[in-house]
């Protein structure tokens, strides 16, 4: 069987599928793998070091995807490349079914295998393939870093003869994969942190890396069986704001990476709380590519909002490429793994495994 990956468009996506150290791991499976030319370059991989590891390099990148059992990538593929997957091939990525309905459904027509690894389920066996879990867990780290980056005052107090630093104030809104780690980090470095999450399940996991939960009074648990935020109550989120524009009052640096699978982002964050932040502050938000958290949110932006500055990327992944690369490939590998017939050597789509009938788009 051969597995075979082509670059992606570097300007919106420096990570690769595939890299050297799971190579290994696919050729014990008995499969061939084949990568465009200077493939991992721009992350410091050289064409030789996958050489090295027994990986067929080509620069014709069409022959790769026609000639390929199964293809490999990280975001979906442009049509002129698209057009050249025939019936049967597999092509596994983050293909964001929600807004790619159409440009799948044509390949689902043409009888082509589709995974797409942001829908796994939310189950134990399933963790070691969790693309979204390793990704946000290094976004919500790097989303910390460029906040505090920006924010003109140091984190940790200090006390000098001069005089004490205050510690900074930090708000993460939701507290899921990205928002507990943004708070592990911000403890690290110094940070008062204060978490907000419409899961109530959430709270011990909170105060258990050093953070005060900030409960709305009533509040009821919107978290679906697979373990995603759900859209909450008119009465939950005016609960809510009332709570968070008292809270924002006080804070220095608000993390916002509150989701829902499939729709715009909630806006949480309004103008008018805004409003009551002290000049200086900072809003870093990773719900930025889908609407954003706030009512000011604009992708690759930082926006001064009467001395708040307001920042959200496209790709926050962009700048831990190496990382991010390292852990997804592994999450592909992983659940290539899991489709392998290795007596046949050859793909056993069977829909019987929630894995599998989960992530395929139909």
């Amino acid at each position: 069987m051969k597995i075979g990956s082509i670059s992606e468009k570097k300007e919106f996506e420096k990570r690769v599928a595939i890299t050297p150290e799971v190579v290994k791991k696919y050729l014990s499976l008995g499969v061939e793998i084949f990568l465009s030319k200077n493939y991992g370059t721009h992350l410091g991989i050289s064409d030789q070091e996958y050489l090295d590891q027994g990986v067929k390099i080509s620069e014709d990148e069409d022959e790769i995807l026609r000639s390929t059992d199964v293809i490999v990538q990280l975001g979906m593929l442009d049509d002129d490349k698209s057009s050249l997957i025939k019936e049967h091939q597999t092509l596994i990525g983050v293909l964001n079914p929600y807004d790619n309905k159409e440009k799948l459904t044509k390949l689902v027509k043409k009888k082509i295998n589709i995974f797409s690894l942001e829908l796994l389920p939310r189950i134990t066996r399933a963790q070691s393939m969790d693309i979204l879990s390793s990704q946000a867990n290094l976004a919500g780290y790097k989303a910390v870093i460029e906040s505090f980056s920006n924010f003109e005052k140091a984190i940790p107090m200090m006390m000098t003869a001069a005089g004490t630093i205050p510690a900074a104030k930090v708000l993460v809104v939701g507290a899921g994969v990205a928002g507990l780690q943004a708070i592990a980090t911000a403890k690290r470095m110094g940070a008062i942190v204060f978490a907000t999450d419409v899961r109530m399940a959430s709270k011990e996991q909170v105060e258990s890396l050093g953070g005060k939960f900030l409960t709305v009074e009533g509040s009821e648990n919107l978290e679906t069986a697979g373990g995603y935020a759900k859209e909450a109550s008119d009465e939950f989120k005016k609960k809510q704001e009332e709570l968070l524009k008292e809270t924002l009052k006080k804070i220095d640096i608000v993390i916002c990476t509150a989701l829902i699978p499939g729709k715009k982002a909630p806006v949480i964050i309004k103008d008018h709380m805004i409003e009551v932040m002290q000049p200086g502050s900072v809003i870093y938000d990773l719900a930025a590519i889908q609407g954003g958290n706030t009512a000011f949110t604009n992708v690759d932006k930082i926006v001064d909002k009467d001395g708040v500055k307001i920042m959200g990327e496209s790709n926050i992944l962009n700048k831990l490429p190496v990382s991010a690369s390292s852990l997804y490939a592994k999450n592909m590998f992983n659940f290539i793994e899991n489709l392998y017939d290795k007596e046949n050597k050859k793909m056993n789509i069977n829909l019987d495994d929630e894995i599998i009938e989960k992530t395929m788009v139909k």
